[in-house]
Parts: structure tokens; sequence; C-alpha cells
């Protein structure tokens, strides 16, 4: 989840409509940011009455130069305590359902279990079509006497892209390498291909945030005379941009 955190004030493009122009502050004072995100410090306050020119927007945060020659970051609430050159208050436009159904891109962190074993993933997704996702997944099985890591490469099919609550379904593939303890003298480090099937939902939540739900069956093409299956439960918050 720290990964999601850092990597969502990066995630949009910036809006056209007011990039460039200039903004009195109304509010008594706006605070400046190191980057863009409430998690950077504070290093410079904007006081009333004074301009600044707004360079780029990254989701609800905004790069802006102020008269002094200081560039930091403002949040989208402390933006909009501010007009323009006409006196009229600075509007934003704000993400809304058509927004998410829209999406092109989509990155986000998951956790669950993996036959029982705690799992983390990571994944980001690129829309084909409205309907039609590409995914990719990187994740991180912890068990108690070996650890796994699984990359997954997948399409998803979304039927109904338009809903608020949307279900899913996807195939893929990818790669598993288990890497057992030291402690297990008679097991070995494996590597194995593995295909999947999975159906989830995801629900919109609020801007670009996304709830997402997903169940994954898998079989393990192991070089032994039998495959394995393995069931992946998750659960876990994305953002798309």
């Amino acid at each position: 989840m720290v990964l999601l955190w850092l990597l969502l004030p990066w995630a949009g493009a910036a809006q056209a409509a007011e990039i460039g122009g200039r903004v009195k502050v109304t509010a008594p004072f706006i605070e400046l940011h190191t980057g863009p995100g409430a998690g950077y410090p504070i290093f410079y306050v904007v006081d009333r009455d004074h301009w600044m020119t707004i360079e780029e927007r990254r989701t609800d945060w905004f790069r802006v130069t102020t008269e002094a020659g200081k560039d930091g970051w403002v949040s989208l609430e402390q933006i909009e305590r501010t007009v323009d050159a006409d006196g009229e208050p600075t509007r934003f436009k704000r993400m809304t359902l058509a927004d998410f159904t829209g999406r092109r891109w989509e990155m986000g962190a998951l956790y669950g279990v993996l036959d029982d074993v705690d799992l983390i993933s990571v994944y980001g997704g690129y829309a084909i079509t409205r309907n039609l996702s590409l995914e990719l997944w990187l994740q991180q099985a912890l068990g108690k006497f070996s650890h796994s890591y699984l990359v997954d490469l997948g399409l998803v099919h979304q039927m109904f892209p338009e809903w608020r609550v949307s279900p899913f379904f996807g195939i893929g593939g990818g790669v598993i390498h288990t890497r057992t303890s030291a402690s297990l003298v008679e097991s070995s480090d494996t590597t194995d291909e593995t295909l999947h099937v999975g159906a989830g939902v995801r629900a919109y939540l609020t801007r670009r945030f996304m709830l997402r739900a997903e169940y994954k069956e898998y079989v393990v093409l192991t070089s032994r005379n039998e495959n394995e299956e393995i069931e992946k439960w998750q659960l876990g918050v994305a953002f798309f941009f």
C-alpha cells in the first residue's frame, strides 16, 4: 500500500483549462509542499492577495510558482481558494464515474492468500478497448518454509464498464519461482510456468480510487508427473488515469 500512496499523486495528466494561468490567493494563506502529496513537507506559505502561476497538475495536486520565485505543490482544495485575473473563483474538473468508465491506465496493490499463504501483489493495467484490458502482475507469497514469486500477464474482460460495480473475467499465464528455506536440505528452488483463469469485481469509490476483489485459479506446469492447482483470493485498492 505504501507503493500505491507514493505513485498516486503522479497518476494524472495535466488539465489544459487553467494550466499556465495566474491566480490570486483569497484565503488567509496557502501552503506549498515540496511534492504532490500531503505527506510531503510544507516549506513555504503564500499570503492573501499574492499571485501564483499554475504550472502543472498531477491528479489533485498543482505545481505553482509564486511571485517570490518559490516553486511548490498545492492541493486542489487550497488552489480553489484563489481567483483568476477576472476575479472569478478558480475551479478544476474533478474525477467522476464517467472518467472511471473511460480510463486507460490503472495501478493497484492488493493483499490476499495463495493456498493459505499470505500474498502481496502490485499490478498495472492498460485498457485496449472499453471492455478488454492487458494486465501485468508482480506478486510475493510469504510462506513459513518457503517464499514464492509470481509474474503474471493476462487479459481481462469487463462486461459492463459503465457500471459503478463492474464484474470481470480473466485468463493468462506466467511464471512462479519458489525459494525454499535453507533448513530444508532435501528441497530445492523451483521455477515453473503457470496458467490461470479468474473472476472479480471493480467498484468505483471516489475521484481516481476503486476497490478491487478477485479470485484466480492457477495450474502450475511442473516438471514432475502431475501438475499442481493453487487458488488465490485478493482484495485491494487501485487508482486509474
